[in-house]
This record gives C-alpha cells, structure tokens and sequence, in this order.
C-alpha cells in the first residue's frame, strides 16, 4: 500500500502527463526558450509544473516545493523536489523519451521518489526502507556481474558541463570498450529508473541538477543498487556527478572512472 504524500505525487505526475502526451501534436505551436547552450523551456514544462504544484498544494498546502522553473517555495520540514520536464528536448523534436520526477524530503532526507513516463504509463514509486516498484511490483537491480555482460547508460555533457567533454569521452571509450552496449535516452531521472528495474545495469554523467536525480536515486538505493558522486561519496545531490548501478557494476564502473574523478568538480 503507498504512502500517501506518493499517491499524491503519483495523481499530480498522471495529470501532468496526460497533457504533455495531448499536447504532442501541436509541437510546432509550443513557445520555446533558451536556457543555456542545448538546455531549453517550454511552455510545457511550466504548465505541467503549475498542474503538479496546484496537486500537492490542494493537499499539503503547508510544504515547501523546490521545482525546476518555479525555484524555491516556502519552508518546513517536507519539502517536494520537482522536475515537470526531464527530457525537454526530446520532447520538441517528438523523441517518445521523457519523464516527471517528483521527490519528498524530511528534514533534508529523501522519504519518497516519484518517476513517471508518459508515454509508457510506467510509473516508479519509492518510500524510504519500503523498496522500490514498477506498477505496484517489486523491482530490483540486475544480477550481472560482468562488466562485459551488462548495458550502461550515459548522459552526455551539456551547457556549461561541455569543458568537461574531453574527460567524458575517455570515459565513453573504456566503457564502450568494456561493456556490452552504451546508452543514451536523453532523461536522467529514467536512467536511474532502469537501473532500478534492472532494464540497465549501470550509469553514469555529471552536472545534473538535484530535480533530475533525487526521485531516481531514492529508487536505485531502494531497489538493491548504489549510487554516489566519482569520489564515492553521497553529496550527489549537491555535485550532480552521479555513478549508479547493482553492487558489482557500481564497483566496476566506480573502478573505471577512478583516474578521471579528481578533474570533475
């Protein structure tokens, strides 16, 4: 049975989720704006955020919100971290690959993670202690064990994060190298997700934003897997430096990228 404050993060990402996938094919019409360099908002991304606040402000109208477009709201001890959009340019060019996430903190503690996609109507849901599910069903990580056997996904350096382009491609190398297969879906919050649900086995990028990872990462660690920053330590959230996967290919992957970790910030 979920936790309340997640059916509620549940009914706000569907909601949301409903009108982007209406809204899919009037893409031309869909006002646009430049963020940073291959970082873009639409119109989308703030109406689905103001769907998902006004859903959790009809029930908690008491909370603090930390949403990607909106900033910061208020102050108390639950606070819901929002990303209306993970996939924004995907979603412009009509690429069937984006999400919601939704996270709950108390007290600076991740409680619930949220992450729906859309187009699948696959909703991921975590409480802290309680596991990890995939439509109500238990899901865990990958048993692989193999670095040569498992799938990775990657997300590729963006905006200010491109000067680290040169290191994120010697990494790309020695992964590609040693793995069965790299991948790319271009949202970071079902990345995470599919570690989760063992569909990958590992993942890696950096200079995320913690609206693209808190939901995700609760469900990782929920779901048997681990996650952290390259140097191994647990201020992901602040760094957005992230490296995910089950025990053994967390490990391998940790192991990889050992020599680069010291020239990210």
């Amino acid at each position: 049975m979920m936790h309340g404050m997640v059916n509620i993060a549940v009914r706000a990402a569907r909601r949301a989720g409903e009108m982007m996938v209406q809204r899919l094919d009037r893409l031309d019409s869909i006002k646009v704006a430049k963020k940073e360099a291959n970082e873009y908002v639409t119109e989308i991304d703030h109406l689905a955020e103001e769907i998902i606040v006004e859903v959790i402000r009809d029930h908690y109208p008491e909370h603090a919100i930390l949403a990607e477009e909106g900033g910061q709201e208020g102050e108390h001890d639950f606070q819901w971290i929002i990303d209306p959009l993970d996939g924004t340019t995907n979603y412009l060019h009509g690429f069937p690959v984006f999400s919601i996430s939704i996270a709950i903190t108390r007290k600076g503690q991740l409680e619930h993670g949220v992450v729906y996609d859309p187009i699948r109507q696959e909703i991921f849901t975590a409480s802290r202690g309680s596991g990890a599910q995939l439509e109500g069903r238990r899901i865990r990580v990958s048993q692989r064990n193999k670095i040569n056997e498992c799938l990775i996904a990657t997300g590729f350096p963006y905006s200010k994060n491109q000067r680290y382009i040169n290191e994120y491609m010697d990494m790309l190398k020695v992964v590609m190298k040693s793995s069965a297969g790299v991948r790319r879906t271009g949202s970071a919050a079902l990345d995470l997700c599919y570690v989760a649900a063992g569909r990958v086995d590992g993942f890696w990028e950096f200079g995320l934003k913690i609206w693209d990872i808190a939901a995700g990462s609760l469900i990782i660690r929920e779901a048997g897997g681990r996650i952290s920053d390259f140097q191994g330590t647990d201020h992901y959230l602040k760094t957005g430096n992230v490296v995910a996967g089950n025990p053994k290919v967390y490990a391998g992957l940790s192991k990889i990228f050992a020599p680069y970790a010291g020239n990210l910030e």
